[in-house]
């Protein structure tokens, strides 16, 4: 099986790699979120395993992104927040799994295994966190519109409605100008407005901007 490791701490990453090898191909690492999207693209792995706060954004952006070209890949993610808004925020987007840091070397690679099969996999008092949220909450407090934007996608548009340039943008997430550009051209086709007046006008009455 094929696994990519994403993580900002090249310890934590070398470490996964040495307890891995034995049972799986490691076939590719990454340190923050845009080299993690370009590279899983690229290797195809059957896993990732991934932290969910890195440079450039967060773990959820990863996922989105490669599900969008690769519905296929497999996210297990694992970190040392046991937050619940970290973990919802992940699982929403897509990763069949979330473990903690402190999970031991032989339940992680069953963890592995397990997700790759199609099973969903947390660490014990985890999985209440998802199952409480995705419960209780009401169908009405879902706007659909904003739930269409991608984490990266969300974040262009508060800066946007801040009136920050494409390159102040691009500088603040780490991103080219032509990438923002990208990204604002798609949130303005899935909110079906036509330019950044209209789409700060947007932002500011769902209160997303001070």
């Amino acid at each position: 099986m094929r696994v990519f490791v994403v993580d900002d701490h090249d310890l934590f990453r070398a470490g996964v790699k040495a307890e891995l090898a034995d049972r799986f191909e490691v076939v590719g690492e990454a340190s923050d979120a845009d080299a993690a999207v370009e590279l899983i693209r690229e290797r195809e792995p059957d896993v990732v395993l991934l932290d969910v706060h890195l440079p450039g954004g967060g773990g959820r952006t990863v996922v989105e992104e490669v599900k969008r070209t690769h519905p296929d890949v497999v996210f297990l993610a694992i970190s040392a927040s046991d937050a619940p808004e970290d973990v919802v925020s992940v699982v929403h987007a897509g990763a069949r799994g979330y473990v903690t840091k402190t999970i031991s070397t032989s339940d992680l690679a069953d963890a592995i295994e397990r997700v790759a099969e199609g099973d969903a996999v947390f660490s014990p008092r985890l999985a209440g966190f998802v199952l409480d949220a995705f419960s209780s909450l009401p169908v009405g407090e879902v706007d659909p519109e904003l739930d269409a934007l991608s984490t990266r996608e969300r974040e262009v548009l508060r800066y946007i409605a801040r009136g920050y340039t494409y390159r102040e943008i691009a500088e603040a997430l780490y991103i080219s100008p032509k990438t923002v550009e990208s990204h604002v051209s798609s949130v303005l086709r899935k909110l079906q407005l036509s330019n950044r007046h209209e789409l700060t006008r947007w932002a500011h009455q769902r209160r997303l901007v001070d």
